[in-house]
């Protein structure tokens, strides 16, 4: 359930949003508040699960990751045992950096990130194509990344 924002709360959030490494007097300056009630709020905020982490965000090329693949998954029967082993099997692997089951064409959508082609196939012909709940999969290649956020519209 959503909880009750005002606007000096979700001027907080839009701004860690965008750097949630800003120090607090910053924070409490550009909010127009002194550090102390800035942090209460921040820390409620944490409390409350609104901000539920933070993140270190990793330019992929950097780091042998840059190339990112989409995934359409099929499974071979929709009951919760096949959902289940699926979703316990790529937990450890650390390729796929998103998924969601979904309702509509197929069963599950992945964001998988590896360092090029030759790492995708052998991450799908080792790893993901072995797991027992698939039926399919299709893969996509995006041409260009045009928008990437991770801020939610507050």
């Amino acid at each position: 359930m959503p909880i009750k924002l005002d606007s000096i709360d979700r001027h907080i959030l839009r701004i860690l949003q965008k750097d949630a490494s800003i120090q607090n007097a910053e924070l409490a300056q550009i909010v127009g508040l002194s550090p102390s009630p800035c942090l209460r709020r921040v820390k409620l905020l944490q409390e409350a699960g609104v901000i539920k982490r933070y993140i270190a965000i990793v330019d992929g090329a950097k780091v042998d990751a840059g190339l990112t693949l989409f995934s359409r998954i099929w499974f071979k029967a929709q009951d919760a045992k096949t959902i289940d082993s699926f979703i316990e099997a790529i937990q450890d692997m650390p390729e796929i950096i998103e998924c969601h089951l979904m309702a509509g064409e197929c069963d599950a959508w992945l964001r998988i990130v590896t360092k090029d082609l030759d790492s995708y196939r052998q991450f799908h012909a080792h790893k993901l194509t072995t797991i027992k709940a698939i039926q399919s999969v299709k893969t996509d290649v995006p041409m260009d990344t045009v928008k990437l956020t991770y801020s939610l519209p507050i």
